[in-house]
């Protein structure tokens, strides 16, 4: 029999989904729209700007049909405004703010987070992945990707140098503010942090067992009991 599955989302898993988002293409050749499970897509026209998933815009990539615009968040600009509000000594507690959310609709629950219409001072749920795929398979549609690289992996340093720190005075009974966290960011210290946990609750109901059985010895020999205080403080007065 196979072995249960961790609780949650692996990383592996969040890289999936991510490739659900949209991306902005600018097509090379003119190509029909498609009929896909999370609804159809428009027509490429050349050189018209279009939204498509993710996983659709790096193969029409792959096959020369289409290049990927970099969201406004990827740009060396916008990474160096986020990575300064990381750094700050006034927000050095908190992690930068997601995008704003879309209006509520009864389409598809994805929106602009990574197109050309994404906000520039904000990191969307899948910033680090997206970021690793559009670097790996889209380089040559950087301006300058050594500098994007840079930014990213520095940034990512720093947001896992900011979670640590919170899991360092979690307790059994406490919790870490994650407004603001990636997905992949999630994934990758779900494992570490559940075991911190795990280990703090059994430390907690161990130092409870102890205090329960102190009290327990503490009646059976009369020290607990308050009447026994209470008769004595009689006789002595």
């Amino acid at each position: 029999m196979a072995p249960p599955l961790p609780p949650g989302l692996t990383p592996s898993e969040v890289g999936f989904l991510c490739e659900m988002e949209h991306v902005t293409v600018i097509p090379r050749q003119t190509l029909d729209g498609l009929e896909l499970l999370g609804g159809p897509t428009g027509a490429l026209k050349p050189p018209f700007p279009t939204p498509l998933p993710l996983w659709l815009a790096l193969l029409l990539k792959k096959q020369r049909r289409a290049n990927i615009t970099p969201p406004p968040w990827l740009s060396v600009e916008a990474l160096t405004q986020i990575l300064d509000f990381e750094t700050d000594e006034r927000t050095a507690e908190l992690f930068s703010p997601s995008p704003n959310l879309p209006p509520a609709t009864t389409s598809a629950p994805l929106g602009d987070a990574a197109t050309a219409r994404a906000q520039a001072d904000a990191l969307p749920y899948h910033w680090l992945e997206i970021g690793h795929l559009l670097i790996t398979h889209a380089a040559d549609d950087f301006d300058d990707l050594d500098a994007v690289r840079k930014l990213l992996r520095d940034l990512r340093e720093v947001r896992m140098s900011k979670l640590r720190k919170g899991f360092e005075v979690l307790d059994a009974g406490g919790g870490v503010k994650m407004n603001g966290v990636g997905g992949m960011e999630i994934a990758e210290v779900r494992g570490f942090v559940g075991g911190v946990v795990d280990g703090l609750r059994r430390l907690n109901r161990s130092r409870e067992e102890s205090r329960k059985e102190r009290e327990t010895e503490e009646r059976e020999n009369g020290l607990g009991s308050s009447s026994y205080r209470d008769d004595e403080d009689e006789d002595m007065l």
